[in-house]
C-alpha cells in the first residue's frame, strides 16, 4: 500500500494554530497595557489631583472664615493683635490658591470656580474688610461696627457660596474620574477573562489536534510495528494522518524491507560462516599439531642440532690448539673461521629458542622484587663489569607481577647492552630508575655509551638487526627484539628516549600493582606538592645526590664496599641509591 502524502503538513498546522493564537494574545495584551495605563492615570488623578484639590478647598474655606473672624474681633476691641488671624489667613489663602492653579491644568472649570472665588473674596476685602479695619484704627470700635451691616454679611455669604460651588465641582470631578477607574478596572478584567479563554480554546483545540493527527497515527504505527517485531517481517505499514507520519510510516516499511532482506542475506552468511568454523576448526587442529611438530623441533634444535654443532667447535678447537704453528698462517687462518662460525651458530640457536620460549613456558606471574633482580643482574654482568671498569648503580626499584627469570633476562640484556656499546675513552655508566605514571611503572635504563641516532630509534628492536659490523660489537643482534618480547608479553611497551644529552635512555612500562597506584593517589591528595622522582632521564651520577639525603647513611650507596647476600642483593637491604661498582 502506497500512502498518499498531501494537504498540510503538522509543523504548518502547529504553526498556523500557535499564530493565530498568538496574534490574539498580542492584540489582548496591548489592549489591556493601555487599559492599564489608562487606569493607573485615572488613579493618580483622584489620588494626586482631585484628592488634594477638595481637601485645599476646604483650607481655602477656613483661610477665609479666619479673615471674617478677625475682622470682626478687631471691631469690637480695637486690639491689633486681633488683626493677626486676618493677615495670616490672607497668606494662607494666597498660597492655597498657587498651590490648586498647579493642579487645574485637566480641570478649566474649576479653575473658573477659583476664578470667581478670587474675585469674590477681593471685593468682600475691598467693601468690608479694609473699611472697616480703616474706620476702627481712626474713630474707634463703634464707627468700625457701624460698617458691618447686613450688607456686608450678604457680600461674606457670597464667598462662602462661591467656595461651596468650587467644592461642589471638585467633587464632580472626583466622581468622574472614580467611574472612570471603575469603568477602566471592569474592561481591564474582561480583557484578561478573554485572554484566558482564548489560551484555554487554543490548549483545548491543540490537545484535541494531538490527538487526532499524532496520538492517534502513532498507536497505529506503534501495533504495527510490534507486529512486525514479533517476526512477522512480511506485514506491510500503512500510516494515516499528517504527510510527515505518513512519510514515517513509508520509512519505517522501507526499513522492514530492508531488515527482511539482510536476514536473508545473514541466513546465508551464517551458513558461509558455519562453513567457514569447520575450516578454521580443522585449521586449528592443523596448528596444533604444527606447534608440537615445532616443539619437537625446538627439542631437536636443543639437543641433537647441538650435539654436532659442538663437535664440530670442539674438534676445530683442537686442530688450532695442536697445529698452531706447524702449517702456514692461512691454514690457521681457515681454522680459525671454523671456530668462530661454529660459535656463533652455537650462539645463535640459543638466541633463537630463548626468543621462541618466550610466553610459550611459563610459570605464572608472582610478585617480582626489581631490586632483587638487580642483584641478580649484577652478579650475572660482573664479569663484564671487570673487563670494561664499569659502574652500575640503581634507584629503589618497585614490585611488581611478572615471571622473575625473564625480567632477570630483560634487565641483563640491558645492561650488557649499555656495557657493550660504551664509549672507549670514558668508563661505562649505567643507571637504572623508576617511576610511576598513571597506573603504570615507567622503568628506565640509562648510560654514557656511543648513543643511538633518533633514526634507528625503532630499528633496533628488530630481530637479527644490527647498526654495526660483527667485528665492531660481537653479537647476534636479537638481544633487543628478546627485550620487546619480554615487555610486551608483561603488557607494557619499550622505546628509545632520543632527547637525553649524552648516551642512550631505554625505557620501559610495566603494570603498577593497584596498591602502589591508590597509595600515589592519596599521597598526591594529601600533599599540596607533588612528591619528587627521580628525572627518567638523569644522569647516573644524578641519582641520589648524598647531600640532598642526609637521612640515608653514606656506605648505604655503595654496595662495591661490603659483601653481597647470596641473594645476590647489596648487605642491608633496599636503598635510595644502590651502587655495584667494579674495576
Amino acid at each position: 500500500m502506497t500512502p498518499v502524502i498531501g494537504g498540510w503538513s503538522l509543523r504548518r498546522r502547529v504553526i498556523t494554530l500557535l499564530t493565530v493564537v498568538g496574534v490574539l494574545l498580542i492584540g489582548l495584551a496591548g489592549a489591556e497595557a493601555a487599559m492599564a495605563a489608562r487606569n493607573r492615570t485615572q488613579i493618580d488623578a483622584i489620588l494626586n489631583e482631585t484628592g488634594p484639590l477638595r481637601v485645599q478647598s476646604q483650607e481655602l474655606l477656613n483661610a477665609v472664615l479666619d479673615q471674617e473672624t478677625a475682622v470682626r474681633g478687631y471691631a469690637v476691641s480695637g486690639d491689633p493683635n486681633d488683626l493677626g488671624p486676618y493677615q495670616a489667613g490672607l497668606d494662607r489663602e494666597k498660597s492655597v490658591v498657587a498651590a490648586m492653579q498647579a493642579l487645574l491644568e485637566n480641570y478649566p472649570q474649576i479653575g473658573q470656580e477659583l476664578r470667581v472665588v478670587e474675585e469674590r473674596a477681593e471685593q468682600w476685602r475691598q467693601s468690608v474688610a479694609v473699611p472697616v479695619i480703616t474706620t476702627t484704627e481712626q474713630s474707634g470700635t463703634s464707627a468700625g461696627q457701624a460698617l458691618i451691616t447686613e450688607r456686608a454679611r450678604q457680600q461674606f455669604d457670597e464667598v462662602r457660596s462661591a467656595i461651596d460651588d468650587l467644592q461642589e465641582e471638585i467633587l464632580a470631578a472626583r466622581e468622574q474620574s472614580a467611574d472612570d477607574v471603575r469603568n477602566s478596572s471592569n474592561l481591564l478584567v474582561a480583557l484578561l477573562i478573554i485572554a484566558a479563554l482564548v489560551v484555554v480554546v487554543a490548549g483545548a483545540v491543540l490537545l484535541l489536534s494531538l490527538d487526532r493527527m499524532v496520538v492517534r497515527p502513532l498507536i497505529g504505527l506503534a501495533d504495527q510495528v510490534r507486529e512486525v517485531a514479533k517476526g512477522d517481517y512480511q506485514h506491510g505499514i500503512a500510516t494515516t494522518g499528517p504527510p510527515e507520519f505518513v512519510q514515517l510510516g513509508a520509512d519505517v516499511d522501507a526499513m522492514r524491507q530492508k531488515i527482511a532482506s539482510d536476514l536473508a542475506e545473514v541466513r546465508e552468511a551464517r551458513e558461509r560462516i558455519e562453513w567457514v568454523n569447520s575450516q578454521l576448526q580443522k585449521q586449528a587442529e592443523e596448528l596444533t599439531r604444527s606447534n608440537r611438530d615445532l616443539e619437537q623441533f625446538a627439542y631437536v634444535a636443543s639437543h641433537d642440532l647441538q650435539e654436532p654443532l659442538r663437535k664440530v667447535a670442539s674438534f676445530c678447537q683442537l686442530l688450532q690448539r695442536r697445529y698452531a704453528g706447524q702449517l702456514d698462517e692461512r691454514a690457521d687462518q681457515y681454522i680459525a673461521f671454523a671456530v668462530d662460525g661454529a660459535q656463533r651458530m652455537q650462539r645463535l640457536i640459543n638466541d633463537l629458542l630463548a626468543f621462541s620460549r618466550i610466553g610459550r613456558l611459563t610459570s605464572g606471574f608472582v610478585e617480582v622484587d626489581l631490586n632483587k633482580v638487580m642483584g641478580d643482574v649484577a652478579g650475572q654482568t660482573e664479569a663484564a663489569r671487570q673487563y670494561a671498569d664499569a659502574e652500575l648503580t640503581w634507584t629503589e626499584l618497585p614490585v611488581i607481577r611478572g615471571e622473575e627469570p625473564l625480567l632477570t633476562n630483560l634487565l641483563a640484556n640491558l645492561v650488557s647492552n649499555s656495557i657493550k656499546f660504551r664509549r672507549p675513552d670514558a668508563p661505562p655508566k649505567v643507571h637504572i630508575s623508576a617511576r610511576l605514571v598513571g597506573s603504570e611503572w615507567e622503568i628506565s635504563c640509562q648510560d654514557n655509551g656511543i648513543g643511538i641516532e633518533p633514526e634507528f630509534a625503532d630499528k633496533i628492536f628488530v630481530i637479527f638487526q644490527r647498526l654495526h659490523s660483527k667485528d665492531a660489537y660481537p653479537g647476534t643482534g636479537i638481544g633487543l627484539a628478546i627485550v620487546k618480547k619480554i615487555v610486551e608479553y608483561h603488557g607494557g611497551r619499550v622505546w628509545v628516549d632520543t632527547d637525553v644529552p649524552e648516551g642512550t635512555a631505554i625505557r620501559f612500562t610495566l603494570p603498577a600493582l593497584p596498591e602502589d597506584v591508590e597509595a600515589a593517589a592519596a599521597a598526591a591528595t594529601d600533599s599540596p606538592e607533588p612528591p619528587q622522582v627521580p628525572a627518567a632521564g638523569a644522569a647516573p651520577g644524578d641519582a641520589a645526590p648524598s647531600d640532598e639525603s642526609p637521612a640515608t647513611p653514606p656506605e648505604q650507596s655503595a654496595a662495591a664496599d661490603r659483601p653481597d647476600r647470596a641473594d645476590g642483593s647489596p648487605e642491608g637491604g633496599r636503598t635510595g641509591d644502590m651502587r655495584e661498582t667494579v674495576g
